[in-house]
């Protein structure tokens, strides 16, 4: 099975690191993801089922998310849900995992500040990332801090702001 899937939730272990066989470098750790409503008639909150993802973040993605996730945060994950079923003695299970594409902070709870790791060229050596992604009339990339483009006001019959 390979849909995709995007769950907010909160982690739930320390992120682990480990390497695959080819050196692959593989963060992994569990995810909750609880439902939460309030009762009409009592007018109190009430926890609903919770479901556990077990997060498989791969390559130099794998690597920031080890160095950046800690048990506790809220975050958002989006990637590839595979189901594994499980086998111990008597015991019979089925394990929920996520191939992660893509891991953020819920920024409902709190705020996070953003930096850009250097990249890596095919022979693995950093390489310096471009100095600018310009986006006309929006934002713009430089150095891998976010700063704002000035709209152009030329065209417009009135150029007074707001």
């Amino acid at each position: 099975m390979s849909d995709r899937i995007t769950v907010v939730g909160n982690i739930a272990t320390e992120p682990e690191q480990r390497r695959t066989g080819s050196g692959i470098p593989v963060t992994s750790f569990r995810l909750a993801s609880s439902q939460r409503y309030r009762d009409a008639q009592s007018g109190e909150w009430v926890d609903g089922t919770t479901n556990w993802y077990r997060i498989s973040v791969f390559r130099a993605l794998g690597e920031n998310a080890f160095a950046s996730l800690r048990k506790g945060q809220r975050i958002i994950v989006d990637g590839r849900l595979r189901l594994k079923e499980w086998e111990a003695g008597e015991k019979r299970g089925i394990e929920v995992e996520i191939d992660a594409d893509a891991i953020g902070p819920d920024l409902k709870w709190g705020t996070a500040s953003f930096q850009r790791s250097p990249r890596s060229d095919a022979s693995g050596q950093n390489s310096p990332a471009p100095l600018s992604q310009p986006a006309p009339d929006g934002p713009s990339v430089a150095d891998g801090e976010w700063s704002v483009a000035e709209p152009s006001l030329s065209g417009l019959s009135d150029p007074t702001p707001f």
